[in-house]
Order: C-alpha cells, then sequence, then structure tokens
C-alpha cells in the first residue's frame, strides 16, 4: 500500500491518502468531473480496507463543494461506514464563521450515525 499526494488547483483540494492511517482533504471541491478526479481517491480507500487496515483518521476541511461532490462524499462515507470500526474517525473541520461548512458536517453526521463523525470549529 502506497502513500498518495493530489496536489490542490483552483477546484479541486489537496489530498493526502497515508497508508499509515490517515486521510487528509483540504480546501475547495468542484471540479469539472468529480467522480473521475476522486476515482484513484476511491480505490484507494477501498484497497486500504482490503489490505485489512483498520485505524484511519480522515480529516476534512472543505471550504467549498459542489453537488456532486456532496454526492462523491456520500459514497464515501457510505465505504467507510461499510468498513467502520472503532479505530475509525471522521473529523469535519470547518472555518467557525462559515456556516454551510458546518450545517453540511452537521447533515453528513446525521445520515451516517454509525461513524464517529467530529465537528471541529477552528
Amino acid at each position: 500500500m502506497q502513500n498518495m499526494k493530489i496536489e490542490e488547483t483552483k477546484y479541486t483540494p489537496a489530498i493526502e491518502l497515508d497508508a499509515s492511517g490517515a486521510i487528509t482533504i483540504v480546501g475547495k471541491s468542484y471540479p469539472e468531473n468529480t467522480f473521475e478526479f476522486y476515482a484513484p481517491v476511491m480505490k484507494w480507500v477501498e484497497s486500504y480496507f482490503e489490505s485489512g487496515a483498520k485505524k484511519l483518521a480522515v480529516n476534512m476541511e472543505i471550504v467549498y463543494f459542489n453537488s456532486s461532490s456532496s454526492k462523491l462524499f456520500f459514497d464515501l462515507f457510505d465505504l467507510l461506514e461499510e468498513n467502520n470500526n472503532p479505530e475509525l474517525i471522521v473529523n469535519w473541520i470547518y472555518d467557525a464563521e462559515n456556516e454551510s461548512a458546518m450545517e453540511a458536517g452537521e447533515d453528513f453526521k446525521e445520515d451516517f450515525e454509525k461513524l464517529q463523525f467530529n465537528l471541529k470549529a477552528k
């Protein structure tokens, strides 16, 4: 299992996938083809769980995202929930002044009650 890093662009977030058990997604997410952009990320996460790994911290600090990114995040959280265990944590990090980011995190938390889903204001 190898680490993966995707650089931030004007339309896409910086993504770091660390095989030691961490995923970090930071920035804006409104790529032209969301599912194509995130395909390597989803494949990496699936491979991570197939390898038998359990410990995973997912840190998401998304400033803005479009509806197709929202659907993709839903799919990601669904995948995480399927592989849920006590060592899997999702941290939704948002600017305390960005009410829509906070509300989006609250919505995801409600949708995925089985995940340890933490809302963290900064």
